[in-house]
């Protein structure tokens, strides 16, 4: 195909092919001369650029096309180092940089209109792991088949490039390059065409709080400003997005979000670790970046969601409530109270949670459970008022990439429970009014771990180990030593390896993907029901109920027991009550066989209620006969 030439720059850095050439622009206070050098397989004169105001660099070059590799020269530094706003780093994050042509891509989702918070089901994937060749095109092939499961939004761990052959990429080297170790960038755009041609939008999961060590050694040649001198970051180096300098360095973020957004047609981002944005200007980068995204959509819908660990509802709130404008928040109160009470364990960061049914009926209503109240574990409160957010603004899990790599082996949830009782927590989380996602495999009992995986220096490594054993001895079940021993070391191949999913297992763990997406097609049938208005009581300490709004003879009553067989020969709770002439019949049942359960007995029999145990049942009206 043609390159499809332009006449104005999409973005304001970076290298951009226009009309008859490419244009550079680069931001570098504090040097007086720039250049822009080609490799030797592109013998071309280099370009000098101009010095513009606030410390930019810009320049034109009517040789230079699409494909090419340059060096951006530090003249007065004596320094070669890529573009920081490169769109693609063949080589690695310390090669050349690569001007890449956007335009060149033939899109096919003119149509496509894009995701919002409601009705979506996200299911987190890590490019190099969902599938044994770790790239964007054996990806894309799976994404018919959850397409089909029910899953309607991808959500990307970060694949900006990273140093090393393998990570997570939480250490961003190059923001604006998509990892060389995945495929070239049109693969991503395949990706995302095919997603969308499915019915599925692709978010994806961005860093702005920090760079990785290798990415602040590249970048801080340019400009010391891109730091913060106020602000400290448990990460790295905190980014400076309120002092002197700011005005380019949020120009810089901004824009790495506008590029994702138009140049790859994502449907929103996912912001790690919200609460690491230290911001003292009148208006929040993180509310700059919300408004961004959704402008450099256009005319789709766009998903933002953050990450919030001390649970600012406010993110969520309009600006001139003083919030950020974003459309959801991941929860880890439903995680933490789910995680006791599917192993029993109640330590370190699990400490201010029972597991009761009383938690899981505050979840289903109110999103999070700490709201401004003291959490003991942080010695302080935890939280702020979200009573009157709607629910799908919450995303629920019982696994992501944190949680599971943050048990010594990486074990996955259903290993460290009960068949029954994993099977009734799964009807509950998927039946939740809030926004459910599921991590890479988790459909279908993946018995591959999901470790922490870095190949880093060796100096680093060792850091990166201590600082792992050290994070995990706060488990007190777990002895310093015994995680010592059985702790995988990340910057071995063989972790990274071992997560590699394996897609026999749909079928050799055949019930546990059915129970998924049965109750997937389950909840995608109560989206008519309005979630704002769901009703929910406990039964005890074990067992609870949901009721579906309305309450005439469409609504849905999901009954949950953790515990031991439940008898109950009265239950003064209107919520059990059918509508009026009515009775009760079971509509599905996670003792299904199919799912490997035992069956499930009426509950509602002439001698009261018998609620089975570790078992989730829905419950669907139907006319009593007259006489």
């Amino acid at each position: 195909m043609p390159i499809i030439q332009r006449t104005t720059r999409r973005l304001p850095i970076g290298a951009e092919p226009i009309s008859d050439g490419v244009h550079f622009r680069i931001w570098a206070p504090g040097h007086d001369r720039i250049s822009i050098v080609f490799q030797p397989d592109h013998p071309l004169p280099p370009v000098d650029l101009d010095r513009e105001p606030e410390g930019y660099f810009s320049g034109f070059s009517a040789d230079a096309a699409p494909g090419m590799t340059y060096w951006v020269d530090l003249e007065d530094g004596g320094e070669q180092l890529p573009d920081p706003a490169s769109r693609f780093q063949p080589k690695g994050p310390r090669g050349p940089s690569q001007i890449i042509d956007a335009g060149q891509f033939e899109w096919h989702d003119s149509e496509w209109s894009g995701v919002s918070a409601a009705g979506q089901v996200l299911y987190e994937m890590h490019i190099g792991t969902f599938t044994r060749a770790g790239n964007w095109d054996a990806a894309r092939a799976e994404l018919a088949e959850l397409a089909e499961f029910g899953i309607t939004v991808v959500e990307l761990m970060p694949v900006a490039e990273f140093p090393g052959q393998f990570g997570w990429s939480y250490d961003g080297a190059n923001l604006f390059a998509p990892s060389h170790l995945y495929g070239p960038p049109d693969a991503f755009r395949r990706f995302v065409d095919e997603a969308h041609r499915l019915g599925i939008g692709v978010i994806l999961d961005v860093v702005y709080n920090h760079l990785g060590s290798v990415g602040a050694q590249l970048i801080a040649p340019f400009a010391e400003g891109y730091f913060s001198r106020r602000h400290k970051n448990e990460w790295g180096r905190a980014i400076n997005f309120d002092d002197v300098d700011s005005g380019p360095v949020r120009e810089f973020f901004v824009t790495n979000l506008r590029h994702w957004i138009g140049e790859y047609h994502l449907d929103g981002v996912r912001i790690d670790a919200t609460q690491a944005f230290d911001d003292d200007s009148p208006r929040h980068i993180l509310l700059e970046l919300a408004r961004a995204a959704r402008a450099a959509a256009e005319h789709r819908q766009i998903l933002v969601v953050g990450e919030s660990e001390p649970q600012r509802a406010a993110l969520l709130q309009p600006a001139d409530r003083g919030g950020c404008e974003l459309d959801a928040l991941w929860s880890d109160d439903f995680h933490h109270a789910a995680m006791v009470r599917l192993t029993g364990r109640s330590e370190a960061y699990f400490t201010d949670y029972e597991g009761s049914a009383e938690e899981f009926v505050a979840a289903a209503k109110w999103g999070f459970l700490y709201q401004g109240q003291r959490y003991s574990w942080q010695k302080r409160a935890r939280g702020t008022p979200a009573l009157d957010v709607r629910p799908e603004r919450f995303v629920h899990y019982l696994q992501n990439h944190d949680q599971v790599a943050n048990a010594p082996r990486g074990l996955r949830i259903h290993e460290l429970t009960s068949p029954g009782r994993l099977r009734a927590m799964t009807a509950l989380w998927l039946l939740m009014p809030q926004t459910p996602l599921l991590l890479q495999g988790q459909e279908f009992a993946a018995s591959t771990p999901f470790l922490y995986f870095n190949d880093c220096s060796p100096d680093a490594a060792a850091a990166v180990a201590a600082g792992r054993a050290k994070f995990l001895s706060q488990f007190r079940s777990y002895a310093l030593t015994l995680i010592q021993e059985i702790l995988r070391d990340p910057v071995d191949r063989a972790s990274f390896e071992s997560c590699k999913l394996d897609f026999s297992e749909r079928e050799t763990h055949a019930a546990t993907y059915a129970l998924h997406r049965d109750l997937l097609h389950l909840r995608r049938d109560l989206a008519h029901h309005d979630p704002t208005r769901l009703a929910a009581a406990a039964l005890g300490p074990d067992a609870l109920i949901l009721r579906y709004y309305p309450f005439d003879m469409t609504t849905r009553l999901l009954v949950v027991n953790f515990g031991r067989d439940l008898r109950r020969d009265f239950i003064p709770q209107p919520l059990v009550a059918p509508p009026a002439g009515a009775r009760w019949r079971i509509l599905w049942s996670s003792e299904d066989p199919r799912y490997g359960g035992n069956g499930t007995p009426e509950l509602d029999t002439p001698d009261g209620w018998r609620i089975p145990g570790e078992a989730a049942v829905m419950l669907a009206p139907v006319p009593v006969a007259s006489d």
